[in-house]
């Protein structure tokens, strides 16, 4: 089965509906597991072709001692507002979705087809009382998203969490019965620097206990910071996936990781990436001949899909992802370094998962591809 794979020609393309798969809707989580680490965990061989079920909680006997852990710290912050707008008084609701300046922001209005520029909307309190907060459109974008301006706030950012709402998906129905406090469950346990607009959902499954347990078994845990933007989830609208232009984000590693990870490489031991934002980071940290990773403050647009080669990234732990996504895209293009047989591999497991009722998406189980 094997032999053809070197003669595939350069010129062979990856369109978008290999990547697609039918879910049936109840699948999609619309909650968190009752614990964090009590989610189930589909674990894939790559070498082997296998599939296990597993529990979150039993990764310290899945991994192996000399692995190194890298997780994400980005804090989200409530990026969804709510205001009216000044002339008509209609109800808006706005996310925040790229910053360029300090109350220079990047936003989807909704309803937003009729704003135009120079309307002027005041943010309104969650009891729905106007605030001190009002922006201005300045310009729109072919994507229909609108450049405004703050005032009134000295930055948002920090106002958001009087006057914003924690920005859960759109398959995420708003329930009023919601058990679960979003504002602690939609963000890691090890959550630190603000500036995510959407959760790095890898990363939910783990407890203090867990991260405990992890490192008294010889687990390294590494961090760095990618603050996650709405162009990660920017729908793929080529027919042909090298088409599309990934949006870009902000990324920081320190010293320290970039030190731990540089020493875990040259032992040969594996990296794992907790979630396909750190797996961004972590591959578009390492220059081309050197082959190290430095400490660094940047921003990425890398995109990652078959047949990308991975040059730092072992393993991934990641939840199941959107049909048609660029994060389908990247567990596909690990499922088979180099190749573009990770497509069909990565079909087969959620098919399977499918089967075996996984609960998909941000609130749902996880995986890991080793």
């Amino acid at each position: 089965m094997h032999s053809c794979h070197g003669m595939r020609s350069p010129e062979e393309t990856v369109t978008l509906d290999q990547f697609d798969y039918a879910l049936p809707p109840e699948l999609i989580a619309q909650t968190p597991a009752d614990q964090r680490d009590q989610s189930r965990l589909l674990v894939t061989d790559r070498g082997q072709g296998t599939i296990d079920h597993r529990r979150f909680c039993q990764l310290p006997s899945i991994l192996r001692p000399d692995d190194v852990l890298v997780i994400n710290d980005s804090r989200v912050f409530p990026a969804r507002f709510r205001g009216r707008k000044r002339q008509s008084a209609g109800a808006i609701e706005i996310l925040l979705v790229e910053e360029l300046a300090q109350n220079r922001w990047w936003v989807m209005l909704k309803p937003g087809k009729r704003v135009r520029v120079g309307t002027q909307v005041e943010l309104t309190t969650p009891a729905g009382n106007p605030s001190r907060v009002t922006f201005v459109v300045k310009e729109k974008n072919e994507d229909g998203h609108c450049l405004v301006e703050f005032t009134g706030t000295e930055s948002i950012v920090g106002t958001a969490d009087e006057l914003g709402e924690i920005p859960l998906p759109p398959y995420i129905t708003p329930a009023c019965d919601r058990r679960f406090d979003d504002r602690t469950r939609y963000q890691t346990v090890y959550a630190n620097e603000t500036g995510s607009v959407a959760a790095p959902t890898a990363g939910l499954h783990f407890t203090k206990s867990l991260l405990e347990k992890l490192g008294q078994s010889g687990i390294q845990i590494v961090r760095l910071t990618l603050h996650v933007g709405m162009g990660t989830f920017a729908p793929v609208k080529t027919a042909q996936v090298d088409s599309h232009r990934m949006h870009s984000e902000e990324f920081q590693i320190g010293e320290a990781a970039a030190e731990t990870l540089n020493q875990a490489r040259a032992q040969g031991r594996r990296i794992i990436a907790v979630g396909t934002t750190s797996l961004r980071v972590l591959e578009s940290v390492v220059n081309g001949k050197e082959d190290v990773i430095h400490a660094q403050r940047g921003s990425t647009d890398i995109f990652i899909y078959p047949p990308h080669s991975f040059h730092v990234v072992d393993a991934l732990i990641t939840n199941f992802h959107l049909p048609r996504s660029t994060l389908l895209m990247l567990v596909s293009a690990l499922a088979a370094p180099g190749d573009t047989a990770g497509i069909a591999a990565m079909q087969r497991v959620y098919s399977e998962a499918i089967q075996h009722r996984y609960r998909f998406f941000s609130y749902g189980d996880a995986m890991l591809i080793q």
